[in-house]
């Protein structure tokens, strides 16, 4: 038995790559019985990370926030609140989270949708749920408070809103942001976002609710959860509480609208430094596969077993962590023939056919030299249930400088770049059937 792996996400760990979390990347699972120290070396984050389990499906259900304050003598770049709360979007499942993986992974189908989703644990009102409880955010008219929120949700994005308020996003992924007001934000798995929020309304009781964003034909969770933004003093409450008018849960454009919203704050006392002369590009299509198996023995698609990929590899785990196995001249681990482009170039996007179904399986590494200045251009495909899907890099923020649906155009996409101030964050959701490109420096081993 191996027991967990925790991993701080979006904490850079300069130079200090092998308590990182990822198992048999950067660290070898800890065996059972055994104890591990982490150590923690923070650089450039100030806001809201989180960590969590890194082994199989353990994060579900192990994690918790990162708050990195502004230095001594310093504050936030935004009036100061009132309060601060830390709400946390999770799920609720009624079977074993490793066994539901487990199973999907023998069997090569897609594991169960969760029971529920959770606001800090507690699934709220809409659920038929034995001893169901809520969570209650207290709160003062006339207040500002500062929610720091975290989509520890394994596979949704999750819409969220406040009824009858609007929301002020400051900051997202240990980085601020130019201030958007907004009634809804779209929060991908693995980002996290501060957001201001002030109490004038009537005294009462509104519903804090997420519910997911799915464009996809793939099963999901297609649920609400609930808190309550709850006023102090004295009223008579309603008998049931005001409910925010959130988008529908496969309403693309509502998502895209607001992600394209977000820039960096890009301020004299928090400047950004977008990297302008390339040196490494990559061009990474991002596709759910089938991997064939003998008489359609498996509960994929068409008996097959359901497989990811990227630039149409899937990737195989080692027994021996990569870190490790180059630190040491370890052969035979992996190799470095990871591709900087597709095999071949199709209409990604459209009818892709039967021919792209089936990816390689390799244990594959791409080389890049320190100090490289990098773009990825993630280019999401109609393979298989194409959907909207998170992308995270350990040890790094990026640039997000673009973003569109359809194929990306050498010609025109890099036209529709922001170069002045895109955000930086740790991850991205990358549009179904769409493209986003990133930049970072190559300087953190």
């Amino acid at each position: 038995m191996k027991v967990l792996l925790i991993y701080r996400h979006g904490v850079k760990q300069p130079r200090n790559p092998w308590p990182d979390g990822p198992e048999n990347i950067t660290q070898c699972p800890i065996p059972a019985g055994t104890s591990f120290t982490q150590e923690l070396s923070f650089s450039d984050e100030e806001g809201t990370l989180w960590w969590h389990a890194h082994s199989d499906w353990s994060r579900a259900t192990v994690h918790g926030a990162i708050i990195i304050y502004p230095k001594p003598g310093t504050t936030y770049p935004y009036p100061m609140p009132y309060k601060e709360e830390l709400l946390v979007l999770g799920e609720w499942y009624n079977g074993d989270v490793m066994a539901i993986i487990d199973e999907a992974l023998e069997t090569g189908g897609d594991p169960n949708v969760s029971d529920a989703f959770a606001i800090n644990g507690q699934p709220g009102d809409l659920y038929d749920c034995i001893n169901a409880s809520t969570y209650r955010l207290l709160v003062n008219y006339g207040k500002t408070y500062l929610l720091r929120i975290v989509n520890a949700v394994m596979n949704e994005e999750i819409f969220f809103g406040i009824a009858k308020h609007n929301l002020t996003v400051v900051g997202m992924d240990g980085a601020y942001l130019k201030p958007i007001k907004t009634d809804y934000i779209m929060i991908t798995p693995g980002q996290t976002m501060d957001v201001l929020v002030t109490a004038n309304q009537s005294p009462s009781h509104y519903y804090i609710m997420g519910s997911p964003f799915a464009d996809t034909t793939a099963p999901f969770d297609n649920t609400s959860t609930t808190a309550i933004f709850q006023y102090s003093g004295n009223y008579t409450p309603p008998s049931t509480p005001y409910s925010p008018s959130l988008p529908a849960y496969d309403d693309k454009d509502a998502a895209g609208n607001f992600t394209v919203r977000l820039k960096s704050l890009a301020s004299k006392q928090h400047p950004i430094s977008v990297p302008l002369k390339i040196t490494e590009r990559i061009f990474m299509t991002v596709s759910v596969n089938q991997i064939y198996c003998a008489n359609e023995s498996c509960d994929g698609p068409d008996g097959n077993r359901l497989s990811a990929s990227l630039n149409n590899v899937s990737f195989v785990t080692p027994t021996i962590d990569i870190l490790q196995a180059y630190y040491r001249h370890i052969h035979g681990v992996y190799n470095s023939t990871f591709p900087s482009i597709p095999p071949y170039f199709f209409n990604f996007t459209g009818d892709v056919g039967n021919n792209t179904i089936y990816p390689s399986q390799g244990t594959k590494v791409k080389m890049i030299k320190y100090g490289s200045v990098v773009e990825i251009i993630f280019q999401g495909t109609n393979v298989g249930a194409a959907e909207n899907h998170p992308m995270h890099l350990h040890g790094y923020s990026f640039y997000v400088v673009g973003m569109g649906n359809g194929n990306f155009d050498n010609k025109t996409s890099p036209k529709t770049y922001n170069l002045v101030d895109p955000p930086l964050v740790n991850t991205i959701g990358l549009p179904k059937n769409g493209w986003t490109t990133i930049r970072f420096v190559a300087d953190n081993p």
